[in-house]
C-alpha cells in the first residue's frame, strides 16, 4: 500500500514487520488492535484458518477516547473468557505501545487475558 502520509507509511512498515513475527491459532489468538482518530477496535484473530474468533469496539461506549479503550480491552477479555480462551498474543498493529494502546492491553490483562 502507498501512500503520501509518510507516517503512515512508517507505520505501515512496523505493521509488516510485526506480522512476520507474530501469529496466532485457536488456543493462542492473536489480539490486533486498531484505532482510528475517533474510535478503537480489537479483534481475536486465528491466523491458521484466518477467521476472526471475537471483536470488540468502543462505539457503544461513552467517555473520553482511553476511557472508551479501557472498556473495549475489558469486553474483549470478557467475550474470550465466555469462549475459554486465556492466553493470546498481543498485536499493536504498528502502533506504539503507549497511551490508548497500552491502556486497552492493561485492561486486557486485568480482565484475565495472558499475553
Amino acid at each position: 500500500m502507498k501512500t503520501n502520509n509518510p507516517k503512515q507509511e512508517k507505520r505501515i512498515r512496523l505493521k509488516r514487520k510485526i506480522r512476520a513475527k507474530v501469529s496466532g491459532t485457536k488456543e493462542c489468538p492473536r489480539l490486533s488492535v486498531f484505532k482510528s482518530n475517533l474510535h478503537i477496535y480489537a479483534q481475536m484473530i486465528d491466523d491458521t484458518t484466518g477467521t476472526t474468533l471475537l471483536s470488540a469496539h468502543d462505539k457503544n461506549f461513552k467517555g473520553t477516547y482511553r476511557e472508551r479503550a479501557v472498556a473495549v480491552g475489558k469486553e474483549i477479555a470478557n467475550l474470550a473468557g465466555k469462549a475459554g480462551i486465556t492466553k493470546a498474543v498481543f498485536d499493536r498493529n504498528g502502533y506504539k505501545y503507549t497511551g490508548h494502546i497500552a491502556a486497552l492491553a492493561d485492561s486486557a490483562r486485568e480482565g484475565g487475558l495472558t499475553f
